[in-house]
């Protein structure tokens, strides 16, 4: 059900897709109408709330609520933005001029650059854990490599020393900075350890050291990412130069996807001024009060919104990762067209979703060694993602409710496939009602993916309330149809499975 092959999905008749694309984007319009009107309606009491900002229209207000959205914003402005460009010219000017330094100079600008905002007491951190990793990882002992990566994880929520940290910047947002780039680094490490354990390069210490620096302070993907395994970064950074591309097809490809990147900015900035998502959903009065559609498209909103967020978040790093010769892991897929679990983990952030497969699910087992194996590692797979992420209660919700759709949809496949139910379903179903079925428990699953992603974006009320509103108080007015909007999402992601652009 959740990897449909395209050999197994039929073709619909025209008219029938034609009839999914206008209720699935009909409904997405007219949702995000009722959200907007509701926004307005209560736009002076949000504002007193939560504070909304001036936009940068007189006539419209900014909500500022997502966290995540505001602190990147704050920190493009101020420098951000800035050393990724200082980034691009170095690289592209080693390139030219130095192409055998071009690895070092990206090195030290790396280096400066984190020391620019982070401080000499925050570069110091990283560089701590740089090296207990290094010097373990020289055992050659994934045992231990993981013990020691979990145990310098864990010092993240230590209260303590939260404390001391903060106490080395003027502001949070600083700090929160350090703890980000900690996080991501940490991953980096892990990739570094463990591929050294498996594989290890036939290269000097001095060698082997120089090349984790560069791949843990390489700065496009520095503080957010995507994630690239250490693998992958240095087979790619020690390809031999190829000669070097025209200046008029790198501005030409920058040009491009800069404007894309811009696009993105300009959606998100606009659903931010015109639905206020962020602030109702911290209020639970609200949720409550929301009508059926509004609801909805709060719902859709959030999620939307995270989509084209990391659009622009992971967009630039990929575009200067590119330049550098590096294959950066594709940008998200709308999330309008995920219709499952495993989907969403496959593809919305695929750099994390490889390095979970190859550090944590492969060597656990996997599918290899029977169901219980499958389960276990899938298990710890989420689990680890909890802990990430801060291993806080609504992220235990979160995992333990993705990991619960996954097996549920893997299960339903092994049935299906099943040498008891796979000819009934040959001998009664025709190939496109076959479709059909499929998007109808893609409803379901799609459903409940969204309802995990509402726990993870706004936290475990506004996951209770919409389950409340839609499947217990609204389980014969609101589930209906909404599960069968949520089909017809369904059948447009079949349809783009089976026929990308």
């Amino acid at each position: 059900m959740t990897s449909t092959s395209k050999a197994q999905l039929a073709a619909l008749p025209q008219k029938e897709i034609l009839v999914y694309w206008v209720l699935s984007f009909g409904s997405h319009l007219y949702s995000f109408y009722e959200l907007h009107r509701f926004s307005k309606e209560h736009e002076s009491r949000l504002e007193r709330e939560f504070q909304l900002e001036q936009g940068l229209l007189k006539r419209f207000k900014r909500d500022p609520t997502d966290f995540e959205w505001s602190f990147w914003s704050e920190w493009a402005k101020k420098s951000l933005l800035w050393t990724l460009i200082g980034h691009g010219v170095i690289s592209r000017l080693t390139a030219i001029f130095f192409p055998k330094f071009r690895v070092p100079c990206l090195l030290i600008y790396g280096v400066v650059a984190a020391y620019s905002v982070l401080g000499v007491k925050g570069v110091s951190v990283l560089l701590v854990h740089l090296s207990l990793s290094f010097s373990v990882a020289q055992l050659r002992r994934p045992a231990l490599s993981w013990t020691c990566s979990l145990l310098l994880l864990s010092t993240l929520h230590i209260q303590r020393l939260q404390e001391i940290q903060r106490g080395w910047y003027k502001t949070e947002e600083e700090y929160y900075l350090l703890l980000f780039s900690v996080a991501v680094c940490g991953l980096r490490f892990i990739s570094f350890s463990l591929e050294h354990c498996w594989c290890p390069l036939e290269l000097g210490r001095v060698e082997q050291l120089f090349w984790m620096l560069s791949y843990s302070f390489y700065h496009p993907l520095f503080y957010n990412g995507p994630i690239i395994t250490y693998r992958d970064y240095i087979q790619q950074m020690r390809r031999p130069a190829e000669e070097s591309d025209t200046d008029k097809a790198v501005f030409s490809y920058l040009l491009l996807r800069a404007g894309r990147i811009f696009l993105w900015w300009l959606i998100a900035e606009y659903m931010i001024h015109v639905m206020y998502m962020h602030s109702i959903q911290t209020n639970e009065t609200y949720l409550e009060i929301l009508p059926p559609w509004a609801l909805g498209g709060l719902a859709l909103a959030l999620v939307q919104f995270f989509y084209v967020k990391y659009l622009v978040l992971f967009g630039l790093p990929s575009v200067l990762a590119t330049l550098d010769k590096l294959v950066p892991p594709k940008l998200p897929r709308c999330v309008s067209i995920m219709y499952s679990f495993t989907g969403m983990w496959r593809h919305f952030d695929e750099g994390l979703y490889r390095w979970l497969i190859r550090y944590i699910y492969v060597p656990l087992g996997g599918s290899r060694h029977g169901l219980l194996y499958k389960m276990l590692s899938t298990g710890l797979a989420f689990g680890f993602v909890c802990l990430w992420h801060g291993g806080h209660d609504y992220l235990q919700y979160w995992a333990l409710m993705n990991w619960t759709g996954v097996l549920v949809e893997n299960g339903l496949k092994t049935l299906f496939a099943s040498t008891f139910i796979h000819p009934i379903i040959e001998h009664y179903l025709s190939a496109p009602m076959k479709r059909r079925c499929i998007a109808l428990l893609s409803s379901f699953s799609t459903a409940m993916l969204i309802l995990s992603n509402l726990v993870f974006l706004g936290g475990i009320h506004v996951g209770r309330i919409f389950w409340k509103r839609v499947f217990v108080q609204g389980w014969c007015t609101i589930a209906p149809p909404m599960l069968a909007f949520l089909y017809c999402f369904a059948q447009i992601g079949l349809e783009w499975t089976s026929n990308p652009p």
